[in-house]
């Protein structure tokens, strides 16, 4: 038992002995979130749509894996789930390392960056279910919403972190310079945490005295919370795909800056501002959530200005904050204890099939009509997310 797990040990401080392994692996997912877009349409000279369905294949495996993870993290438990999504991860990132080594061979290198993205998606799938059922059985039920917000914070920081770092290693010289050198860290990060995990108590499953529900029946219990997320979700996925792009296409500098900015707002709200949910209620702060993040997208498409771009991806990132944990404790519970992995994999999917999703019809609407429509676009559906929540609001009532 380590010192984590006595008694005395508070739900927070249980909460960040395991929370770090989800950092690692999306420190992972951010590194090459500054370069990815721009390496596919500049550097192996492909479209915007299809540098955008590159970045948003990950997002769709995600999706993939979740009902999978779900089931075995209620089944033989969230350890083990989370060892397989850091070996999932190491290998997304020697295929990083494959696809930079073979940019001269621009057909060859988005095959296997394409399979590495794939890859990367489960490895996220796995390791976050996982993470956050431990997390929810070492502090207890009592204690989902910090589970959740300090899952949060790591994912988003996360990101935020692995992309200036990112960012900077693909300036090196060759031969370890772009790709490659992001490939690089992104075998060791997960590397660490394979080493780390073995000193980790595991936590049973929780015995169940009826069938496990079917996935079906979780997607239909999360679904009116899942929607709303799925609504401001797509505005994360402008910014993670396109930003970068859209900034380069303006001859700007500071991509990478302006992704940290969004990840270290989101960071600062779910660190000092998570305790509204349980004050105030997970649809009341999803609602706000979701109008500060409209008005954040709305700033990028009306402002063409590089701080104008930066106050945009502030409040973007500010208002996607506090929405997963804000429907998602309600969606976590709606199914009893024994189902949380369900319930978890289910609501998830929502987030990452707008993503997934918004890759490949953003980038169209950006071929189409330009950047200002594509923000404006996305503005629109956090609105329609404010109904569907404010919808949720009487049901709950």
């Amino acid at each position: 038992m380590t010192a984590q797990d006595t008694p005395a040990a508070s739900p927070t401080k249980r909460v960040l002995a395991v929370v770090l392994f989800n950092l690692l692996v999306y420190i992972v997912i951010g590194l090459p979130n500054a370069v990815l877009t721009i390496f596919v349409h500049q550097g192996l000279g492909y479209s915007t749509t299809v540098a955008g369905i590159t970045f948003s294949l990950q997002y769709f495996a995600t999706f993939a894996a979740r009902p999978s993870a779900g089931r075995l993290v209620d089944r033989i438990g969230p350890k083990p789930v989370v060892i397989g999504g850091l070996v999932t991860c190491l290998l997304s990132g020697l295929l990083v390392i494959g696809s930079g080594l073979l940019a001269a061979t621009p057909l060859l290198s988005l095959g296997v960056l394409l399979s590495s993205r794939l890859l990367l998606g489960w490895a996220e799938s796995w390791a976050a279910t996982g993470v956050i059922v431990w997390n929810i059985r070492r502090a207890g039920a009592e204690n989902t919403a910090i589970a959740i917000s300090w899952n949060g914070i790591c994912s988003y920081g996360g990101i935020a972190l692995g992309a200036p770092i990112g960012a900077k290693l693909s300036m090196l010289a060759a031969p370890y310079g772009g790709l490659v050198s992001v490939g690089i860290l992104s075998v060791a990060l997960p590397l660490f945490g394979l080493a780390l995990i073995g000193f980790y108590p595991a936590v049973k499953p929780i015995p169940s005295t009826s069938q496990p529900i079917p996935f079906s029946r979780a997607l239909r219990l999360v679904l009116p919370h899942g929607s709303a997320l799925a609504a401001g979700s797509i505005g994360f996925g402008a910014i993670s795909s396109f930003l970068a792009l859209y900034y380069s296409v303006l001859h700007w500098e500071g991509a990478a800056t302006a992704l940290a900015v969004f990840g270290f707002t989101f960071v600062v709200i779910r660190f000092f501002f998570a305790s509204q949910i349980a004050k105030r209620g997970g649809v009341f702060v999803a609602i706000v959530s979701l109008l500060v993040e409209a008005l954040g997208l709305a700033t990028l498409c009306i402002f063409q200005t590089p701080s104008a771009a930066l106050v945009g991806a502030a409040l973007t990132g500010a208002g996607f904050s506090l929405l997963f944990p804000a429907l998602g404790v309600l969606a976590v519970n709606s199914a009893g204890p024994e189902n949380r992995g369900a319930a978890l994999g289910a609501y998830s999917i929502f987030i990452d099939l707008a993503i997934a999703c918004s890759g490949l019809f953003l980038g169209q609407v950006i071929e189409f009509a330009g950047y200002r429509t594509m923000f404006a676009t996305t503005a629109i559906c956090c609105l329609g997310g404010v109904l569907i929540s404010r919808s949720l609001g009487r049901r709950t009532a």
